[in-house]
């Protein structure tokens, strides 16, 4: 019922257009030069800075293009038709879940807390291993990744159930609205007040789960040094778009799998 309520103020701006050429770029560009990069016996800090800030601003522009494409029609971010069955279980708020952002981070170093890591393999995080392997850069001791995840997660765990609670709050008031009036008013009620409140805070509630996606990231980004933050970078674009492999999406279409 919410989504076709919403959906009376939808228009033809459509955010899949502008997510498709979003992942087109991310995989046929963007990916393959970080790729190349942490592929070489010695990578060069500077191209791996420049290559990052070209990542970075990649995903700040989609996270734009959200609080734009949510302003303009939030049904279709809310209720997402165009994203595949496999993105959909990850999906919180018509994005994904910022714990994933946090999860993929603490899995680099728990990875590493059986190995031997002597201090002198640490010098500027440039001991690491062929690719498709973690660097091991993540044990220097004047780095507590760990207690920064940590605090970052802290912070999540108040967030986003607060977040949660005012679009269940909003759903809510819109049932108890829409009864009251056809109450009261039966065929003479008019919903489209009650559904411009809707869309109002849904919209705010929206732009807050982006914002809390977006500044996740940024403390991500500005707690690794170039290293480890090429590598996880690299990582997250693999996770984007690896949901839009072709091959995965044969494979899960073919199967009798469903993901709910």
């Amino acid at each position: 019922m919410m989504k076709s309520l919403l959906n009376r103020f939808k228009n033809s701006h459509s955010f899949k257009d502008f997510y498709t050429d979003w992942i087109k770029t991310l995989k046929s560009t963007l990916l393959p030069l970080l790729t190349n990069s942490l592929s070489s016996s010695s990578p060069d800090p500077l191209l791996l800075s420049t290559q990052l800030d070209l990542l970075h601003k990649h995903f700040n522009s989609y996270f734009s293009a959200l609080d734009l494409a949510s302003n303009d029609d939030v049904s279709q971010l809310l209720f997402p038709d165009w994203r595949n069955p496999i993105e959909k279980p990850f999906l919180w708020l018509g994005d994904f879940h910022p714990y994933i952002f946090t999860n993929l981070l603490r899995s680099f170093f728990d990875d590493d807390d059986d190995d031997d890591v002597d201090s002198d393999e640490c010098d500027d995080g440039k001991r690491f291993h062929s690719m498709g392997k973690a660097w091991n850069v993540w044990k220097c001791p004047d780095v507590s990744l760990g207690h920064i995840v940590e605090q970052m997660e802290c912070g999540l765990r108040l967030m986003v159930p607060s977040i949660a609670a005012r679009s269940r709050d909003a759903q809510a008031a819109l049932v108890e609205k829409l009864g009251v009036g056809w109450r009261e008013k039966g065929e003479n009620f008019e919903v489209g007040e009650v559904i411009h409140e809707l869309v109002d805070d849904m919209t705010c509630v929206f732009m807050d789960a982006n914002r809390l996606r977006r500044s996740v990231l940024a403390d991500i980004m500005g707690a690794l040094n170039v290293y480890q933050a090429a590598i996880f970078f690299h990582s997250l674009a693999q996770f984007y778009v690896g949901f839009w492999d072709n091959k995965l999406l044969t494979q899960f279409n073919n199967s009798k799998l469903t993901l709910d």
